[in-house]
């Protein structure tokens, strides 16, 4: 059968109010003509309705019939027609624009004003990326009384190859910290949906603070302890022997202290929602931790999470000795752990997600596909593949492709 000639192509955009019939009476009317639909897409805000069709016309048929063809079935719905030809050469530049890499930029925020989306879209510009498609993940949003602690997440899906990709996360980065936003920039892999596996720091990225300072508290030596915490957070003292100096200090706290510290822990903003969910995607989830096997345990019975490693207080006679037992989980064991992990559930280690917030982690961000520095210290951030510093924990799962209405299908339970 010879194939017919294609005469002209066919951009139809129509819109107007959303309502039932729309697209089955503009494809019946399509499928008249004989026409080959190259591209499709649809889109309603609020009640408008938008969409788009790119059609090839046979030799056969005259464009202007099908053009009156369409408008006159439409109007009849009180919508909105425009019609443009599509030169050949220019469609072929679009099609060959398929083989270019896409990338995803994530926006989350308490609530999305024009200036956010400006100087994003003006970001992108300026690395000489398009824009393809603008989606919206979050469920929809109320336009007055917006609680703070509400998240909105708008995805960009952008095209292009750029030499300058550190740059461009970089000045997203800032563009974040400036006005309080978190600003997410990864490449659109196949990846990002089959992720299976999530590993947690606790202190600080699981719950809101660091233990071994409530510890220190009870022990009466907290502000020694602080300072000692903040400068191994901030990068300034080696991990492990930091880990001793306090350690050292808790010497002769009564073991029933750890208990009450354990009923005292909050958790971060997010967190038991994001664990729930992931056990309901199918998620194996971890923590690993630089502090202590009894508090991440008492997480692990919480948040069900499927493995723990942690330091081990060593404790006699009900007292702790102010020392360790066995090896000192520091940043190159959790990488290490998180690698055993990754072969133990037979996954590639960019099916792994490691979520952290200090220096020592960093070693398991860089080592996972995808490394979220939660609430981190400015050296991790700069450091780490994507950060979340505005808003919960559960943001995770937009960074991850999911959106709000995937997740209400999984149901509550």
């Amino acid at each position: 059968m010879v194939p017919k000639l294609v005469k002209q192509i066919l951009l139809i955009n129509i819109f107007g109010r959303d309502q039932v019939g729309v697209t089955r009476t503009v494809t019946s009317e399509l499928s008249l003509f004989d026409i080959t639909v190259l591209d499709i897409g649809q889109a309603v805000i609020h009640d408008q309705l938008t969409l788009g069709i790119l059609a090839s016309v046979s030799e056969e048929y005259s464009i202007s019939s099908v053009v009156e063809s369409i408008s006159f079935k439409l109007k009849t719905l009180g919508m909105r027609v425009k019609c443009f030809s599509v030169p050949s050469k220019s469609y072929q530049d679009w099609v060959d624009q398929q083989g270019k890499q896409r990338h995803i930029v994530s926006l989350l925020a308490p609530k999305i004003e024009s200036r956010y989306l400006a100087v994003v879209t003006e970001k992108i510009s300026e690395f000489g990326l398009n824009i393809d498609k603008i989606t919206r993940l979050s469920g929809r949003t109320a336009y007055q009384n917006i609680d703070c602690s509400s998240q909105v997440c708008v995805e960009f899906s952008i095209r292009g190859h750029t030499r300058y990709a550190d740059s461009f996360r970089s000045s997203l980065l800032e563009i974040g910290a400036s006005y309080d936003i978190d600003i997410a920039y990864q490449k659109d892999s196949i990846y990002r949906r089959s992720r299976r596996l999530i590993v947690f720091d606790m202190d600080s990225t699981l719950i809101d603070s660091e233990v071994i300072d409530h510890l220190a508290v009870e022990a009466g030596v907290g502000d020694e302890v602080a300072a000692i915490t903040a400068s191994a957070m901030a990068g300034e003292l080696d991990f492990e022997k930091s880990l001793r100096m306090r350690v050292a200090l808790l010497r002769g706290l009564k073991q029933d202290v750890l208990v009450d510290v354990a009923k005292r822990l909050r958790l971060n903003r997010g967190a038991e929602y994001l664990l729930k969910r992931l056990r309901q995607l199918g998620f194996k989830t971890a923590i690993v931790s630089g502090g202590f096997l009894f508090f991440a345990s008492h997480l692990q019975s919480i948040l069900n999470v499927d493995y723990v490693f942690a330091n081990e207080l060593e404790i006699v006679d009900q007292f702790l000795t102010g020392y360790l037992k066995g090896e000192i989980i520091d940043g190159n064991r959790k990488a290490r752990l998180l690698r055993e992990l990754a072969v133990r559930e037979g996954l590639h280690l960019e099916q792994v997600i490691a979520v952290g917030d200090g220096a020592n982690d960093l070693p398991m961000l860089q080592t996972a596909g995808m490394g979220v520095a939660f609430k981190a210290k400015p050296r991790v951030i700069e450091s780490a593949k994507y950060a979340i510093s505005h808003t919960g924990l559960d943001g995770i799962l937009y960074l991850m492709g999911y959106s709000d209405r995937d997740l209400q299908a999984l149901g509550s339970d």
